[in-house]
């Protein structure tokens, strides 16, 4: 499916479920990919509306801001979201955001100064990771390990050894919702690739990751 289709679905769910945050979300993946940074901003500042919490979305909207000449809303935007993924300990778009920070000029000790108190049982650090438990590639986090790989296939084996069974299971929810508002028939060939690709893109599955 290319950029524009995918444009057209994710506007059509975000106009059927204004409060459906991946939906919002995934549109701001498709414009940023179409080289719209400004309307890509727009759709991630919309998904941080509906989920505050939500590190990557700040980050997204940050870097794309900062691709439309907006440095001064980057910033602001990236100060607060390296507060709270700090505070999360999702560390990948903390990590990702301090980088950001420094190339518009702006001390990261500034932003992690306000940092709240970390949600216990976040990581927040480079540490070991406990024995039955991963990194997850979606999240930063620490989370649980699946016991064994959700579906056949590379991808699936991917997903195991990659993402833990918290995030795989938000996208379970937020899958159930792709098929609802898309009207998705999972017989279909082709409905089959539209979910995948929704899971693939809401999990931060790349193409070389299956090479």
């Amino acid at each position: 499916m290319d950029n524009a289709a995918r444009i057209a679905q994710f506007e059509n769910m975000t106009q059927a479920d204004p409060t459906n945050e991946m939906a919002h979300f995934s549109l701001g993946r498709a414009y940023a990919e179409s080289g719209r940074p400004a309307d890509a901003a727009r759709s991630y500042l919309r998904c941080i509306e509906l989920v505050p919490d939500m590190s990557k979305a700040y980050q997204l909207a940050g870097e794309s801001l900062m691709k439309s000449g907006e440095a001064e809303r980057a910033k602001a935007v990236l100060r607060q979201g390296f507060t709270i993924a700090g505070g999360k300990g999702d560390l990948m778009p903390k990590n990702a955001m301090a980088k950001m920070l420094g190339e518009l000029g702006e001390p990261v000790a500034e932003a992690a100064s306000a940092s709240p108190q970390a949600v216990p049982g976040a990581d927040a650090g480079d540490g070991p990771v406990p024995d039955g438990m991963i990194r997850c590639r979606q999240s930063g986090r620490i989370g649980a390990r699946m016991t064994r790989p959700p579906f056949r296939g590379k991808l699936g084996e991917w997903i195991a050894a990659n993402i833990s069974k918290e995030s795989f299971d938000a996208w379970i929810r937020q899958g159930t919702k792709v098929i609802n508002e898309m009207r998705l028939d999972l017989s279909r060939e082709k409905d089959q690739e539209t979910y995948d690709q929704q899971m693939r893109e809401f999990l931060g599955v790349e193409d070389k990751d299956l090479q």
